[in-house]
């Protein structure tokens, strides 16, 4: 359905979410001119304060044209969770401005609207034990109801069931069947979800990439050079690495932006199926209409 057409209640939160590079923080912007409203961010790496360019977060100008919350916030070296950012957008949820909340952290979505088993933090030495094996080891240990509910494929919540299961006692199916009311239950909400045609898509991903290199990416990326740490959440936004390797001399340029846009690519990938198999319900939206 073309957004165009759409009947938002003037009364309910608006959720968009959207693949990378899909156009959702130009949708969401016009929504909140046209409509009125709060733009809130549910990005896991527009929420840090190093990832202006790279990770593509609304600009002063945007800023400028209505109120935004949430975006880069947090410092790069500080961890930052789901449920970081459910106890952040809670207070926004209850304010007079309609939120408008968007983004492409598919599980931000599904833990507002679902809710968030208070899983305890792990402590460091589980992780280390868990990051010294192998994704095939992790994965023979796991209890068999988490096996079947997770990504087997994805060695990060692989090895997330796996450290809760040794840290807690229980697996983590277990933690979500006993969760808690979500904050903003679905039936609560206008949910929104940009479809956006595959070789579209691609090709978008593509420019803005180059568009991000003009814009200054690789000097984000150079100024954590003598404080980067592979392993921090901010580390994981797309083109990061790739172009830190540049700046160290291991690859080229060249070579660094491909692998960046092939990385793109794949995680644009994941989010497409994420939204295919967890927001059913949610009405979609062509991308190219926007």
């Amino acid at each position: 359905m073309p957004v165009q057409d759409l009947t938002i209640p003037a009364d309910q939160p608006i959720l968009l979410a959207g693949s990378t590079a899909s156009g959702k923080s130009a949708l969401a912007l016009q929504l909140a001119e046209t409509q009125g409203g709060i733009v809130i961010n549910a990005d896991a790496l527009q929420v840090f304060d190093c990832w202006q360019v790279l990770s593509a977060r609304p600009d002063k100008a945007d800023i400028a044209r209505a109120p935004h919350a949430l975006y880069g916030h947090v410092p790069y070296q500080q961890d930052y969770s789901v449920g970081h950012w459910l106890r952040e957008i809670e207070p926004f949820l209850h304010s007079t401005l309609r939120p408008i909340i968007v983004g492409g952290t598919g599980l931000y979505f599904t833990a507002l609207t679902e809710g968030l088993a208070e899983i305890p933090a792990t402590p460091p030495d589980i992780r280390a034990k868990a990051d010294a094996l192998s994704h095939d080891d992790l994965l023979a240990m796991l209890d068999d109801a988490s096996a079947a509910r997770i990504d087997t494929q994805n060695r990060a919540r692989v090895q997330r069931a796996w450290e809760v299961l040794h840290s807690t006692g229980r697996g983590i199916a277990d933690w979500q069947d006993n969760t808690p009311p979500p904050l903003l239950p679905l039936n609560a909400t206008t949910a929104l979800v940009l479809d956006a045609d595959k070789e579209w898509l691609l090709e978008r991903i593509t420019r803005r990439f180059g568009l991000m290199l003009d814009a200054g990416a690789l000097d984000e990326v150079r100024a954590l050079q003598d404080d980067w740490d592979p392993g921090r959440p901010s580390a994981k936004a797309i083109g990061a690495p790739e172009l830190m390797a540049h700046i160290n001399g291991e690859i080229s340029l060249t070579e660094a932006e491909n692998r960046s846009i092939i990385a793109s690519r794949q995680y644009a990938k994941r989010q497409r199926t994420w939204f295919r198999a967890r927001m059913k319900n949610w009405v979609r939206v062509p991308a190219h209409t926007v």
